[in-house]
């Protein structure tokens, strides 16, 4: 029985650990950008192709 205390106090201690680093995460600004995400999905293909023709001009050189 005294091991489910240690158990639930273990479990207490970690998810206060990850609501700290949480609330730090989120005053520091990690979590402001939220348009950019969405956009960047849509122009992933642009990127990769300009990758391949830079590839492809450095090694005509």
């Amino acid at each position: 029985m005294s091991v489910i205390y240690v158990l639930i106090c273990i479990s207490i201690l970690v998810a206060a650990t990850f609501l700290y680093a949480f609330i730090k995460a989120v005053r520091s600004g990690q979590f402001d950008d939220d348009y950019t995400p969405s956009v960047r999905m849509l122009f992933d293909d642009e990127l990769k192709k300009k990758e391949q023709s830079k590839t492809k001009i450095e090694t005509k050189n």
